[in-house]
């Protein structure tokens, strides 16, 4: 990256673009346009898995006030009394408690190039994948690197720090369809599933809870034709 381009970055895109210049990382920010505050938003933003999204979530420790950095794969939760078990008791960090510590905005935060070295643990679920993103100073910068180069660039240790899956929600939720794919203009419904047009179109990126919500409305709109 030439100073030119170096210098049309937010200040914040800079302080990290730095800091991979000065590692050698052969990658640099990339400028979305549209924001990725969430791991969702930027998955689909780059056309990768929500897994491979590297979530940087603040939080507060309560001995010392430090702020604790939690690396975490996006399709994972964190599991805070793992957390508090390593680095000792936490709790919630606001908007203002982050923009202070690490110099970075909520939806922002770097795994790296903090204003103030906050205390790092980055989760071993992210080496599932040989590729992640993660934010880089600004809601519409992401950078490319190995779960290993988060390794080097933050100094931190590797740990299991989400939650384990709650068996009920793992399991796939099946499709209501029975390949009776007729639309019945009276209801706007399909008959053979009693879902809408936007329902149908949809399904495949619906989450599972979003899934189950729909099928909940299924099951209404069929005991309101039933009576």
């Amino acid at each position: 990256m030439c100073g030119a381009e170096l210098h049309s970055l937010p200040q914040t895109v800079q302080r990290v673009a730095r800091s991979l210049q000065d590692d050698g990382h052969p990658h640099m920010p990339r400028m979305l346009d549209d924001a990725a505050r969430t791991a969702q938003q930027a998955a689909d933003a780059l056309g990768v898995a929500v897994g491979q999204i590297a979530k940087s979530i603040v939080f507060r420790r309560k001995s010392d006030d430090a702020a604790v950095l939690v690396i975490t794969s996006g399709d994972q939760r964190v599991d805070e009394r793992k957390v508090d078990a390593i680095v000792g008791t936490t709790g919630r960090a606001d908007a203002a408690f982050v923009k202070a510590k690490t110099g970075f905005s909520i939806g922002g935060v770097s795994p790296f190039a903090h204003a103030t070295p906050p205390v790092t643990l980055i989760d071993r679920e992210l080496f599932r994948f040989t590729e992640v993103w993660a934010a880089a100073g600004h809601p519409h910068a992401v950078v490319r690197l190995a779960p290993q180069d988060l390794e080097r660039l933050t100094g931190a240790p590797v740990a299991d720090v989400v939650s384990v899956p709650d068996p009920l929600h793992t399991v796939a939720v099946r499709s209501p369809c029975i390949s009776v794919c007729r639309m019945v203009a009276a209801t706007a419904l399909c008959e053979g599933c009693a879902r809408t047009i936007p329902e149908i179109a949809g399904w495949s990126r619906m989450s599972d809870d979003d899934k189950r919500v729909v099928w909940g409305r299924i099951a209404q709109r069929l005991s309101e034709t039933a009576s």
